[in-house]
């Protein structure tokens, strides 16, 4: 029988992602189904609500941290004294292995660090991080805000109080930066090179610096503006400022420009602005008319893997040319779509990164018919039961439909894995589509994580006389923790298709269901 058991962490504090990599390890532990710390605010506190860890609404306790783990009765106890003997580890000074005192103030930190500091990264409960950021710039440091949650109001005023000293708010909701080689959040270990990238997007700026990576290349900084950065009321103050820095920086001789399609106000300074750099622009504006970017004198890129390609084209002085490997497609997605039976004509898309499920939506809306998503954009509609899906698919589990009290799937993919049983079980299903993010903060064996669940879904499919081809592509590099290779090798002995990109994965979905019609 099923148990909960919640406990109260008083004065302790921890971000959102110290806490989501908390609950993944507890909930790894024996006997336990489900675990979930957070903050103790009434958003947070709420959000548990309207998840169903909690049966009643609390009083708020925003010092304090609130644990919820469900499982076997007899394995909670246990469960709560790993999670407080995890929260009271000291930390400790390497230099001379003594404990040291945790700094507890944005004051405390610059102090400590002689007054040299000059970026802060913030990631505090939405209601407190606009006055931990306003500290961070009275004392002359830039801002990252990891934090959401934060009004559109406040971010105008941080950003343009940051503006006016000539400093930068990154975010709010900032998730990905890398500044000076050195990578923040969810970032990884790439090259140094001659390359600037400007991001409203965490897994889109992910998917781009890896790849310039990988194809030989290095970058500069990258700096993610924050989702909202390029709406009408905010005005792109982030992405105007980072232009202006990368502009004067001898080191950066290419930028490259990331995010939806920026409001109208909005895009015509920053073209303006790209323009006025002097150094060549690579666009991609995920779902906007690529001759009209031309048409203003920037390189449009119509995915994450053209922006990365053209980038590097450009960097090295190679003419600037289209990347093509029909052939070779053609014949995988062949071989593949004989493998499939009648019916199975359906695409389900499991993903963990927010700008990888909305490229494939652009990519694949004019393909698989009636597709639907939580995150809806263009001729793809909304889904109408998130939980159960009907026809072609395509989720973004990280979206907070899924993430409300839980941990986000590129740090506990326990969700994904779920669903990808699930889904191999409807007897239309021919494709499940699928990324694997590395990098710093994101789970250190995504592949052997997923594994079981591979297998399982292959059983649930063999069991219906059929096979579910599984389609993916990681988004990382040889020098991430996870160890590149050693994930590749993992995943293709699963039988999983692996594409170089996002993009490429989403062709090959496209051209199996092609020669499957054609059959």
């Amino acid at each position: 029988m099923t148990s909960t058991l919640t406990r109260f962490f008083p004065n302790q504090y921890r971000d959102s992602v110290a806490l989501m990599q908390l609950s993944a390890k507890l909930a790894r532990l024996s006997g336990v189904t489900e675990a979930s710390a957070q903050m103790a605010t009434r958003a947070n506190l709420e959000l548990m609500l309207g998840a169903g860890l909690l049966d009643a609404l609390p009083e708020a306790r925003p010092n304090d941290i609130l644990l919820v783990v469900r499982g076997e009765s007899d394995a909670l106890e246990g469960a709560v004294e790993q999670a407080n003997a995890l929260l009271n580890e000291k930390a400790t000074n390497a230099e001379q292995d003594t404990e040291r005192e945790p700094l507890r103030s944005v004051q405390m930190a610059f102090e400590a660090g002689g007054g040299k500091a000059n970026l802060v990264l913030i990631s505090t409960p939405g209601d407190y991080a606009a006055a931990e950021a306003m500290k961070a710039l009275r004392l002359g440091m830039n801002a990252m805000l990891f934090s959401d949650n934060v009004s559109v109001d406040d971010e105008v005023r941080l950003k343009r109080y940051a503006q006016s000293r000539d400093l930068m708010v990154m975010g709010p909701d900032c998730g990905t930066a890398i500044i000076d080689g050195m990578p923040l959040a969810f970032a990884n270990v790439v090259a140094r090179g001659d390359i600037g990238v400007i991001g409203a997007s965490g897994t889109g700026l992910q998917q781009v610096t890896c790849l310039i990576d990988q194809y030989g290349s290095g970058i500069t900084h990258a700096i993610g503006t924050g989702g909202h950065d390029l709406s009408e009321a905010v005005g792109g103050i982030t992405m105007l400022t980072a232009l202006k820095q990368l502009s004067s920086d001898a080191a950066t001789k290419v930028i490259v420009l990331v995010s939806k399609p920026p409001a109208p106000g909005v895009a015509a300074k920053v073209v303006d602005a790209a323009r006025q750099t002097g150094k060549p622009v690579i666009a991609c504006f995920l779902g906007a008319e690529p001759e009209s970017i031309r048409a203003a004198g920037l390189i449009p890129a119509s995915t994450l893997e053209d922006a990365a390609r053209l980038a590097v084209e450009t960097s090295q002085g190679k003419p600037l040319q289209a990347h093509s490997d029909a052939n070779q497609l053609d014949g995988k997605a062949r071989e593949l779509a004989s493998r499939l039976k009648p019916g199975q004509t359906t695409l389900r898309g499991l993903y963990c990164g927010g700008t990888f499920c909305f490229e494939a939506l652009l990519l694949l809306q004019d393909v698989l018919p009636g597709l639907q998503s939580n995150t809806p954009t263009g001729k793809v509609e909304r889904a109408g039961d998130l939980w159960h899906s009907r026809g072609n698919t395509i989720l973004d589990l990280g979206d907070d439909d899924f993430t409300r009290g839980r941990p986000h799937p590129m740090i506990d993919p326990s969700l994904r894995n779920e669903r990808i049983v699930e889904e191999a079980g409807d007897a239309s299903v021919g494709i499940i589509l699928l990324d694997f993010v590395l990098g710093y903060g994101a789970h250190e064996d995504p592949a052997g994580q997923v594994a079981p669940a591979i297998r399982a879904a292959q059983k649930v499919a063999a069991d219906g006389g059929r096979e579910v081809i599984f389609v993916g592509h990681i988004c990382g590099t040889k020098g991430d923790p996870q160890q590149f290779d050693a994930q590749r090798a993992t995943l293709t002995s699963l039988g999983v298709q692996l594409a170089d990109s996002n993009a490429q994965a989403a062709a090959l979905c496209s051209a199996v269901f092609a020669h499957a019609k054609n059959n």
